[in-house]
């Protein structure tokens, strides 16, 4: 763990560079955070009544509506053309009539129960959908990538096949950041998206990931309520049809019980797969399964809002926050089958409201400011995705932006966790802004998780727009890091995806107040100065953002 804090916090201070050097950045006056707003926002969106705001259901049209009119409140412009929402098409897959995982060959036959032991969906848009026995092939990872020379499908055909794939990247067990993956800090191809879209293009008609809760950064309780009930997913123009018939996971045990049934040990296999030139093992057993699917199509909505600048206009500063939830999911041991999603993400919502009121208080900046609700992050990052697609202002007009996700009530913190630190010029800010409020960045807690490529702010960053993921720290004024540590994992535990991340009356609201000064801060920073922050040389998305800072491009 050393060799991870000492390179992220030696990166991040190296990071700080030409906006520094080059003159500091504009000195911004401390906002007037409306605490009163976020609090009462974040209790109105995460009742009973929205449902747990699920994309395309009456919750949506109701989280619309106080979002829109909480925006007009705060004294903001509509942000999309006149408009205060862009629709976001998507399709919504229900299935149902789940027939078990059925896992058979070399003399045995043994099925598996949907939700306790395996979860399965389909992103095709058909109204059955019928895995026939499949031949099971271990690929470790599921990765290729030609760039790392580093390819787990090498030799084998997939088509018609299944692919059982570990989560997470080949090197998460290293306790420092070297290693063709970037060592513990997770990679896009450690993600269960990459994964379920390599399987897709090497032809599988199935890809089964395997569950293991610390590569995951999360228990099955948080697989089994996002992988059930309704599914949305973006419109495809071939109604998914090159996609996997199913995509799913296993419980780890499960996972062992099908190596021993193929003759194989798990652990055994596992650490082949860790190695450079590891080949694909077929297991000589076939996967089956089935379930009936109920399709909707529907249009969602991204809620768009705008304080515009008083001299640069047509320049942007991006702030974001999705206000969707998983709606009904596994009921809890009470009967209650709500996931209301209040800290995920009731609280960004809220606090993207309370920003535009704190920044509007202050008066326009000399670039405008954009705020954006989008919907579907729980489904792949959706809405955030078809915005930075279909973007109501020119990327290369945003300057750079900050996207607020699951903010923290455990209390005000001495220190800020940086996700995707030391990748853009972005930190020069965060640092002189740390400086002025008195507090330090330390690194991801968790960088086998790859926050960095699980929120909205990534679909901007793979198009070139520098973007903050900054989270309250750990090391809380009252109690430290072993308090900040106990909080983070009881709500992973307890409430994360599951119905008990409900509203508490009694929550401290002090860190996330403070979370949105230093917020507040760097978005009106960015919009006073004059600079446009790139990545840094030699970042995966630095390529992007030259290219398409065209001379004639804001950028």
């Amino acid at each position: 763990m050393l060799k991870i804090v000492s390179a992220s916090v030696l990166s991040l201070a190296a990071a700080a560079s030409a906006v520094a050097a080059g003159g500091g950045v504009p000195k911004v006056a401390a906002g007037q955070i409306p605490e009163a707003t976020v609090k009462e926002g974040t209790r109105v969106l995460s009742l009973d009544e929205f449902e747990g705001r699920a994309p395309g259901t009456p919750g949506e049209e109701k989280t619309v509506a106080y979002l829109i009119e909480q925006f007009t409140k705060a004294g903001l412009k509509p942000g999309n053309n006149g408009s205060w929402v862009q629709e976001v098409p998507l399709v919504e897959i229900t299935a149902s009539h789940f027939k078990p995982l059925t896992i058979a060959g070399k003399g045995a036959s043994k099925d598996y129960t949907f939700a306790t032991d395996w979860v399965g969906v389909t992103y095709r848009e058909q109204p059955r959908t019928d895995l026939a026995p499949s031949e099971i092939v271990f690929v470790g990872y599921g990765i290729n990538a030609p760039e790392k020379g580093w390819n787990d499908y090498a030799g084998i055909d997939m088509h018609g096949k299944t692919a059982l794939i570990l989560i997470n990247d080949a090197d998460y067990k290293e306790e420092g950041l070297e290693g063709p993956f970037n060592g513990r800090a997770m990679t896009y191809y450690g993600r269960w998206t990459y994964k379920f879209e390599e399987a897709a293009r090497q032809g599988a008609a199935a890809a089964i990931i395997v569950h293991d809760t610390f590569p995951a950064a999360y228990g099955w309780g948080t697989v089994e309520s996002s992988w059930t009930g309704p599914q949305a997913h973006a419109v495809r123009k071939d109604g998914g049809a090159d996609q996997t018939q199913v995509n799913g996971w296993v419980q780890l045990p499960v996972a062992r019980e099908i190596a021993q049934m193929a003759g194989k040990n798990l652990d055994e296999l596992i650490a082949a797969a860790g190695k450079p030139g590891f080949t694909a093992v077929p297991l000589g057993l076939t996967a089956s399964t089935g379930f009936d699917n109920a399709i909707r199509r529907f249009d969602s909505k991204n809620v768009v809002a705008m304080l515009p600048g008083k001299s640069r206009p047509d320049e942007y500063v991006l702030h974001t926050a999705h206000w969707d939830h998983l709606g009904r999911c596994t009921p809890n041991a009470a009967g209650d089958d709500i996931c209301n999603g209040a800290i995920d993400n009731a609280t960004g919502t809220a606090a993207l409201v309370a920003l535009g009121e704190a920044h509007a208080k202050a008066g326009p900046a000399d670039r405008s400011l954009l705020f954006v609700a989008v919907t579907a992050e729980e489904s792949g990052l959706l809405g955030s995705e078809y915005f930075a697609d279909n973007p109501t202002v020119p990327l290369d007009h945003i300057v750079g932006g900050l996207n607020m996700d699951a903010l923290s009530l455990a209390g005000p913190a001495r220190d800020v966790s940086v996700i995707g630190g030391g990748k853009s010029e972005l930190d020069d800010y965060l640092k002189i802004a740390l400086a002025d409020l008195g507090r330090v960045a330390t690194p991801d807690a968790s960088p086998q998780a790859g926050y960095y490529y699980r929120s909205d702010h990534f679909s901007l960053a793979k198009r070139g727009v520098p973007m903050f993921y900054v989270k309250s720290g750990q090391d809380l004024v009252e109690g430290g890091r072993e308090a900040g540590r106990a909080f983070e994992a009881n709500y992973r535990e307890r409430a994360y995806h599951m119905p008990d991340d409900e509203y508490d009356p009694n929550w401290n609201w002090g860190g996330v107040v403070q979370d949105l000064q230093l917020f507040y801060r760097l978005g009106r920073t960015l919009a006073e100065d004059d600079k446009w922050p790139n990545w840094l040389p030699g970042d995966e998305f630095r390529r992007i953002r030259d290219e398409s800072c065209k001379p004639e491009g804001g950028c």
